[in-house]
């Protein structure tokens, strides 16, 4: 029987720049973990996105990769949109539409098996295995 993992949805802030990337990267360096880690990084509130927010999403999708998992970006503001583009870092994440979109876009999704992190919160309190039917 396949052990089904969650998909964890992280809201990025309005900001993502040099002054606030070491502090999202601690929110995130958690998730990233974990054995296959399935998570979506929801960009609908992003104003504000320089070198080092797409050098940090980068580094994420990468440390994701490197355990056998994946990060997708959903939801994009349209400055976040611009900035990909222009940085052609788009072209390296698989993004969609909507948070759902991209949560059901894993293999194993199970609509329950979404969960929402809450920096304040203990990860491991986020992340719970259930096994599939």
């Amino acid at each position: 029987m396949e052990t089904s993992r969650p998909v964890i949805v992280k809201h990025v802030p309005e900001v993502l720049t040099r002054k606030q990337a070491d502090a999202f990267l601690s929110e995130v360096r958690p998730l990233l973990e974990h054995d296959r880690p399935q998570l979506v990084f929801d960009l609908s509130q992003v104003r504000r996105l320089d070198a080092a927010g797409v050098d940090l999403l980068l580094l994420c999708m990468r440390e994701a990769v490197r355990r056998d998992g994946d990060l997708k970006l959903a939801s994009l503001s349209a400055h976040a949109q611009i900035v990909l583009d222009l940085t052609r870092a788009g072209r390296l994440f698989e993004i969609f539409a909507t948070v759902a979109d991209a949560a059901r876009s894993f293999s194993g999704y199970l609509p329950n098996m979404v969960r929402q992190f809450h920096p304040k919160s203990d990860p491991d309190e986020d992340v719970i295995e259930r096994k599939a039917a």
